[in-house]
């Protein structure tokens, strides 16, 4: 049997909630304010999209670290279109992977990518559930 997660998420009043993460960190959430929120936390949405690029960044993190890659920065930018009818869902999401550096291996960086898009970020498997997902690898060289 796999790992089973628990969350405990609490209601704080108006439209704010605490949740907890089995890490022991708690993170706020809550609605803009002219949604009738106080925008005092993170947007539910959003945070899936948080999630995704945080999953696939840890992949390529750890590759990084286990191919020796000389990366100078590196960040994700991760775009979604919601849909206009209820249940608003993400149906495309554009992710992209930027590296900088003024020696990056071009070659082991999108394998890295490929690695984390195609085997092991569970988030994107999850994504690919329900959105269409564009990936592109952007190299920035001093």
């Amino acid at each position: 049997m796999g790992t089973t997660n628990h969350i405990s998420t609490k209601w704080l009043g108006n439209m704010g909630f605490e949740s907890t993460n089995p890490s022991g960190h708690t993170l706020k959430i809550d609605i803009a304010k002219e949604d009738g929120g106080d925008s005092s936390g993170l947007r539910p949405k959003a945070l899936m999209l948080s999630s995704l690029a945080g999953c696939s960044g840890l992949d390529i993190a750890g590759l990084i670290k286990k191919m020796k890659l000389e990366v100078g920065e590196f960040h994700i930018e991760t775009i979604a279109d919601l849909t206009d009818e209820h249940p608003k869902y993400y149906d495309k999401v554009l992710i992209e992977y930027h590296f900088h550096g003024s020696n990056l291996n071009e070659t082991k960086l999108r394998r890295a990518v490929h690695l984390s898009v195609e085997k092991y970020c569970g988030v994107m498997e999850m994504f690919r559930r329900f959105a269409e997902l564009e990936i592109k690898t952007i190299f920035h060289t001093k």
